[in-house]
């Protein structure tokens, strides 16, 4: 039996079911998501080589200027300290205008990147220093678990596809590579820069698939690693809506409490309708309060035997009328009004109660 018990405790804290969206929101804030690097990296290289086939014109243009600012003043003029810091700072300025479409795409391609994954996410945990990731004990476990063999396996796939695409192109170009000691220097310039951009485009085309593949890995692992168990959800659930035990507790002493209440009203009641053994509903009627007469305690079985008890000891008057106690316990709750369709029946009710009480 102490088997069994053991077994179903250790089967209720195995993480087998699927994260509670709650759960799934406070691992978003936490930056806990499901992301791949290499979709990221694959998509700056691809619009880096996109904007180098494109932007070739200008790129040529910017860099034959740069080029020729900087000989002109060298060869041309006399080097002095004013016009050497001139110059530098002419041609630092021709290179950020060189390099900075290459940063501006950069930029703009790794925020697209992860945008496209995850969404617009912003988490001030995920930028929080976290000791154990520095601890050494921790690295190894993540260089020798499941996720690092991964990795490792992703690595090699990278220089595998980057060497391979980088060798067919130059290959398949290899007879203009050797023809370039006898081309011009703009030929040679070219040919160097289309095989460039060429490899780069198609290396970054077979990245993105190795990504591809990848981020629908890191989708199963994500969903791996934030599974719940049972108990988990269970534990959840007490936080968000609060402990049944506690909850029905308080539920039944609200009962009581109302049951009190009800109790402490039946000796203002003006009559009390019976069925006669099964319900009980006390009525009164107070001008001042209401427009019509309203219920103050109801109940059937044992509950309409207390009402009629402490109506019996207060000297409240009990009038068996049974289609009219069914229809007034199915159709008023404690407080409400008599409805109207019962207006006539009960007038004359109360009317023969309050004869009878000047009577007495």
């Amino acid at each position: 039996m102490a088997y069994i018990k053991l077994n179903l405790q250790t089967f209720a804290g195995e993480r087998t079911e699927k994260a509670t969206p709650k759960k799934r929101e406070e691992t978003k804030k936490k930056g806990q998501v499901a992301k791949s690097v290499e979709i990221n990296t694959a998509v700056i290289l691809l619009s880096m080589f996109l904007f180098l086939l494109f932007g070739r014109q200008f790129l040529f243009d910017q860099f034959q200027h740069v080029l020729k600012e900087y000989l002109q003043h060298y060869l041309l003029e006399d080097l002095t300290q004013t016009n050497v810091q001139s110059l530098f700072s002419h041609t630092y300025m021709q290179i950020l205008i060189l390099i900075g479409p290459f940063l501006g795409v950069a930029f703009i391609a790794a925020i697209v990147a992860n945008i496209f994954q995850v969404g617009f996410n912003v988490s001030s945990e995920a930028i929080n220093v976290k000791f154990d990731r520095i601890n050494p004990l921790q690295g190894f476990k993540r260089i020798y678990s499941l996720r690092g063999i991964v990795e490792l396996v992703k690595s090699l796939l990278k220089i595998t596809i980057i060497g391979t695409v980088t060798f067919t192109v130059i290959w398949q170009s290899k007879q203009s590579i050797l023809n370039l000691p006898y081309m011009s220097i703009d030929n040679v310039a070219n040919t160097i820069y289309s095989l460039a951009v060429k490899s780069g485009l198609y290396a970054a085309i077979s990245l993105l698939v190795l990504a591809a593949l990848d981020f629908f890995y890191q989708r199963f692992d994500f969903e791996k690693s934030i599974r719940m168990s049972k108990q988990d959800i269970k534990d959840e659930y007490k936080k968000s809506e609060g402990d049944p035990l506690i909850k029905s507790k308080i539920k039944q002493k609200q009962r009581e409490i109302a049951m009190r209440r009800m109790m402490q009203e039946i000796p203002t009641a003006d009559v009390v309708i019976t069925n006669p053994t099964h319900y009980a509903i006390a009525l009164k009627y107070d001008e001042k309060k209401r427009d019509a007469p309203f219920v103050v305690a109801k109940g059937v079985d044992h509950m309409a035997l207390k009402i009629k008890e402490i109506a019996k000891k207060n000297d409240v008057t009990t009038i068996e009328n049974r289609p009219l106690a069914r229809a007034l316990y199915a159709q008023a709750d404690i407080g409400d009004e008599v409805p109207e369709e019962f207006f006539k029946v009960v007038a004359e009710i109360l009317a023969y109660v309050y004869k009878l009480k000047r009577k007495i």
